[in-house]
């Protein structure tokens, strides 16, 4: 028989039992659905990670604190801080890999302008910081490094500090008072958004970070390191660049470990979407087993439609058809049955994505590898299940099936 014949043969039996039909199909409905669902929510969690790495800024090398322990027991990460803005500065003059260098200083404390008040951090930073992180001003302009050498109480705001102190005004030319000290503001940053975890990068206050030691921080050690590569290639040879150069600002002998610690925004993207990849795993697993049952499914109304048929099957032999052309039949039958299960999936999976989307306003990214591997699943559950209720029908005796009533 034909190929598009048995598929005809195989559509009309599927439509002569519709309900059971379409019961049959729910496992793979299912299954499909939530593969197609969970892989465009993970792809889409991917790239909203990626692209809150980017925001972080340029080619960007972090330097933080380092490790401490005691009695053998490791403190955990930044329980050693030995950073100060001597390092900052002798990264800036020595390094040949790192384009811009900057000091972070973080403090906060209530903020208060006019008749409101907000809450947020608190950034001293050099003029670079604009280059690291690439973020311009959307209005007003950076401090330059005469404010950095005064230590000019003037900053700038983010979009949502702005907003929060100064929602019917301009804020360019007002006047912010952080824990008593006035501070101008000269520029209103360019809205970044959230970052992976959550946190509004856009509530925050940048200050020249002399300015902030000297009035608010107090204090001689620092935060963090920012410096930025000249290219993403300079990356892993400027961290190494780095280290050496924090060590030999730190004194540290060869035999001693580093009391700082490097990262790139590779390492910190890998972090991020590690834990997002585990869980896409996971529920596609859990996905799976939909597939599983509805194989399984499959399987047993196969079975029943062999029972069912079996003075069909009996005649057929007796006018000449052999027990591979019986197999193929009852194999094409199940393998369209799965398919149909599988199209009708991939639209709920793209339905689910889009209420998704839709109700939580997390991103989704439906790929074509995956609908092409859901298809060709639900494919291969059609044959692995479809064979032996197929092989049955194609060892049944045609005497024997002739008298079958």
């Amino acid at each position: 028989m034909k190929p598009g014949k048995l598929i005809r043969v195989a559509v009309r039996s599927i439509g002569r039992t519709k309900m059971r039909s379409m019961l049959t199909m729910l496992g793979i409905i299912i299954g499909v659905g939530a593969v197609i669902c969970m892989v465009a929510i993970g792809q889409g969690a991917r790239s909203r990670i990626e692209q809150s790495i980017l925001d972080l800024g340029v080619n960007m090398v972090v330097i933080t604190p380092g490790t401490s322990s005691s009695g053998g027991v490791s403190r955990g990460a930044g329980s050693l801080n030995r950073l100060q803005v001597d390092d900052a500065e002798k990264l800036s003059d020595e390094s040949m890999l790192l384009s811009a260098v900057s000091p972070v200083i973080m403090t906060g404390g209530r903020i208060r302008a006019g008749g409101g008040n907000w809450q947020a951090p608190l950034y001293g930073v050099d003029v670079t910081y604009e280059e690291i992180r690439d973020w311009p001003v959307t209005d007003g302009q950076w401090f330059g490094q005469s404010d950095i050498r005064s230590a000019r109480k003037v900053c700038l705001l983010g979009s949502t500090v702005a907003n929060e102190l100064f929602p019917d005004q301009d804020a360019i030319g007002q006047q912010i008072i952080v824990r008593d000290v006035p501070f101008d503001v000269i520029g209103v940053l360019e809205t970044k958004g959230q970052t992976a975890s959550g946190e509004d990068q856009d509530d925050c206050v940048i200050a020249p970070y002399t300015t902030v030691q000297k009035r608010l921080a107090g204090r001689q050690f620092i935060a963090q390191i920012l410096g930025s590569a000249w290219s993403s290639d300079d990356v892993p040879a400027a961290m190494e660049e780095a280290a050496a150069i924090m060590r030999e600002s730190h004194g540290l002998a060869d035999w001693e470990e580093d009391d700082f610690t490097v990262r790139n925004q590779s390492d910190l993207a890998d972090a991020a979407t590690g834990t997002t990849e585990v869980m896409t795993v996971l529920l596609a697993a859990i996905a799976g087993i939909s597939l599983l049952v509805g194989g399984i499914g499959i399987m047993n109304i196969m079975l029943v439609s062999v029972t069912e048929r079996t003075r069909e099957i009996g005649i057929r032999m007796a006018v000449g058809a052999r027990p591979g052309d019986v197999l193929v039949q009852f194999l094409v039958e199940s393998v369209v049955l799965s398919i149909l299960g599988g199209v009708i999936g991939v639209g709920v999976g793209y339905g689910g994505s889009w209420l998704v989307a839709s109700l939580t306003g997390w991103p989704t990214a439906i790929e074509a590898g995956a609908v092409g591997v859901a298809l060709g699943f639900s494919a291969a559950v059609g044959i692995f299940f479809g064979f032996w209720p197929a092989r049955k029908a194609a060892s049944l005796d045609p005497i024997t099936a002739l008298r079958y009533e």
